[in-house]
């Protein structure tokens, strides 16, 4: 349960929800360009673009949730069961791995054009990471400033979406999505002029009711609607703290609180960590269930030359300003 975002204000903004019942110990990290990303079936990625985002590092690698490269190409994995397929190895194709397909794509790629040429030739093969790190099924975002694209591995191959709503939740695949929204184009920011009857005297009561339908669940397709709605009505002003907040406003608005969504093992999904970068300068924002308070890592405050990850703890207890 995850909803990713991709905004253009005067700048680029990418980033997501993380929807789990637990932690599994992720944090800020900065990958450089020297650090050696070792990969299953392919050669070893030696040099590469700098990489910032949210990962587990198991066995000092790197497991991305969602990222951006320097030069402003941003990435992020959700969560896609029962529809996710992962293939045996093929020849004349890449064999990635799943936990290797982000640092593949941002590593070598500046653009979404630059990352079509690649999926072109992809084939993400089922390799576990571990026996206590098992694959997830996923399918993924990739945005850059001009336009965002879905990745989707299914039985019949990897389906390629043009995603011009820059949203990205789960179930069902993106097509029906897309095509869900349908259902909901008579939603409007405004009030609007009553066209229930001709014959009726109906009011407007209050505000909001141009939006009367929009959806309230915390289900996959409810929430794509409600961050398209979101997204395509959004204003905010044109500086950076601006536009920071607006992004985490959009993220909130279907974010998970603790009891409202509880999982097959008895816990309950909660949003775990919220994300924005803001891809022109790498400046990677996120906020915590518990901990409101956006903190900031600078990519570029960090050696991106270096052959080490730079790894940053998330800082995840509450900070309240005492003002008297």
């Amino acid at each position: 349960m995850c909803t990713a975002l991709s905004l253009v204000t005067e700048e680029h903004y990418f980033g997501r929800n993380l929807d789990l019942d637990r932690s599994y110990g992720e944090e800020v990290c900065v990958m450089p360009r020297n650090f050696l990303f070792p990969l299953r079936k392919m050669p070893d990625m030696e040099n590469h673009y700098a990489v910032i985002g949210m990962a587990t590092v198991a066995d000092n690698i790197p497991l991305f949730y969602d990222a951006a490269n320097e030069y402003g190409l941003s990435m992020a994995g959700l969560n896609f069961p029962g529809n996710a397929y992962y293939a045996p190895l093929a020849e004349g194709k890449d064999n990635i791995t799943p936990f290797e397909f982000i640092p593949w794509i941002l590593g070598k790629c500046k653009t979404v054009n630059e990352a079509r040429l690649l999926l072109d030739r992809i084939n993400l093969v089922n390799i576990d990471f571990s026996e206590k790190l098992p694959l997830q099924p996923l399918h993924w975002i990739i945005s850059d400033k001009n336009e965002s694209l879905v990745a989707e591995p299914m039985y019949d191959g990897l389906r390629i979406y043009d995603n011009p709503t820059g949203v990205l939740t789960n179930n069902p695949p993106f097509d029906y999505q897309l095509f869900n929204l349908n259902n909901y184009r008579n939603l409007s920011p405004e009030n609007g002029d009553c066209r229930f009857s001709e014959n009726l005297s109906l009011e407007t009561y209050c505000q909001g009711l141009g939006a009367m339908g929009l959806p309230g669940d915390v289900s996959s397709m409810s929430r794509f609607v409600r961050m398209v709605f979101g997204r395509e009505n959004s204003v905010c002003g044109e500086d950076e703290e601006s536009s920071v907040s607006q992004f985490f406003h959009l993220l909130s608005s279907v974010e998970m609180s603790r009891g409202i969504c509880r999982t097959d093992s008895g816990n309950f999904d909660i949003t775990v960590y919220s994300s924005c970068v803001n891809t022109n300068r790498g400046l990677y924002y996120y906020t915590t269930y518990d901990n409101r308070c956006i903190s900031c890592v600078d990519m570029h405050s960090t050696d991106l030359d270096s052959a080490v990850l730079a790894e940053f703890p998330l800082i995840t207890k509450q900070k309240i300003l005492m003002q008297n």
